[in-house]
């Protein structure tokens, strides 16, 4: 019965809410209660929360999703371990593989074919990963931005867990990795300006607005960041998710300028403006931190807002060309050379254009098996 009770508290997220609160005195983004940002959000009424929700599940305009294969690079075990330093390469959403002083590290893991908490509902893949989850490389590390599904795949986590190193999370995160099963001494865990340093690398927790929670009761009990990762002379800005703020230009002035910055450009809604930027904001962003290219990531592997699917990659490029910010846009699995990044093509403009909005998946898959929830 007791073993019932935790199963079905931690599913709540009743567990990550109580073990929130214990953070409340470590540290200053948190209010007591919850983690904030430094600008507060508007209270949204449950009125436009169920609209939003009830447009997204059932009202999408067609063309969010590809209608077919996207041109991704496969890679293998041996092409990676050959790539020279300072390698990076696009996986999928916001999961970025980066080879520095010849090891691996990973942002935010998501190997899983939905984003989502359910096995068979929810946001489905555009594309499978470019390489394998069996088949990459020892990992000397993963950083994670925050906890939500399309961020943190618990499966995946638990697949790298043996063969990772350490787990660099903003706070609260690394506690629910340890309640998953992770060694809790490859954990590290960090406030906003919180740094590290592995293997000469340096790791620095970084502001960003958005908000975090896995299920009913831990909204915000975690906390969200960006990330700033110092290799020698090479500075590479990681945004996680983050709506725009004035802290995109405190990071700049801090620990800028930076050669390559990983700013979302995707997911984007007049309806959420806090939580995720327009394609005018992560130009202006990229701007703010005084970076020399821009990657825009967070695009391209899901379908989780109400534009068209290749739209952040027109708009963010048009933008760009327009305000003199030079853009590179590898396909998935492209290796990108962070010491000289190329353009990239756009590669997006191969692909069929556009399908119907999959209402009836959706329905199908609610009536079918709504009840086979993964694991928070």
């Amino acid at each position: 019965m007791t073993s019932l009770f935790a199963l079905v508290s931690r599913t709540l997220g009743v567990t990550a809410a109580q073990r929130g609160r214990a953070l409340s005195s470590s540290s200053l983004q948190h209010d007591g209660e919850r983690f904030r940002n430094v600008k507060p959000r508007p209270t949204e009424g449950l009125r436009k929360t169920l609209g939003i929700v009830w447009n997204v599940l059932l009202n999408k305009p067609g063309g969010t999703v590809p209608a077919d294969a996207l041109p991704v690079d496969a890679l293998t075990r041996a092409q990676l371990d050959a790539a020279p330093d300072r390698s990076l390469y696009r996986l999928g959403h916001s999961t970025m593989l980066l080879k520095l002083r010849g090891q691996f590290w990973l942002t935010d893991p998501v190997f899983a074919e939905r984003a989502s908490p359910f096995r068979h509902l929810g946001p489905k893949r555009f594309h499978a990963p470019p390489v394998a989850l069996a088949d990459l490389p020892p990992l000397r590390g993963v950083i994670l931005s925050h906890d939500h599904y399309d961020h943190l795949d618990r499966e995946t986590v638990l697949a790298l867990a043996e063969s990772t190193g350490v787990f660099l999370t903003p706070l609260g995160v690394g506690d629910r990795l340890i309640e998953w099963g992770i060694d809790a001494s490859k954990v590290r865990q960090f406030d906003w300006w919180q740094d590290t340093e592995v293997d000469g690398i340096q790791f620095t927790a970084t502001p960003a607005q958005h908000f975090s929670g896995r299920s009913l009761f831990d909204g915000n009990s975690t906390l969200w960041a960006s990330w700033v990762i110092v290799d020698d002379d090479l500075r590479v800005f990681f945004s996680g998710d983050t709506g725009y703020f004035d802290g995109f230009r405190t990071i700049g002035e801090r620990l800028g300028p930076f050669d390559v910055t990983l700013v979302e450009t995707g997911a984007y809604d007049a309806q959420w403006p806090y939580v995720h930027m327009q394609p005018e904001e992560t130009v202006q962003a990229h701007i703010d931190l005084r970076g020399r290219r821009l990657v825009p990531i967070h695009n391209g592997t899901f379908d989780l807002a109400m534009h068209r699917w290749q739209e952040p990659f027109e708009r963010v490029m048009a933008l760009a060309l327009a305000r003199g910010v030079a853009l590179s846009t590898p396909r998935m699995g492209e290796r990108l050379d962070l010491s000289a990044p190329h353009h990239g093509e756009r590669w997006w403009r191969h692909v069929v254009e556009t399908v119907a909005a999959p209402k009836a998946a959706w329905r199908l898959c609610a009536s079918r098996n709504a009840g086979d929830a993964k694991s928070s």
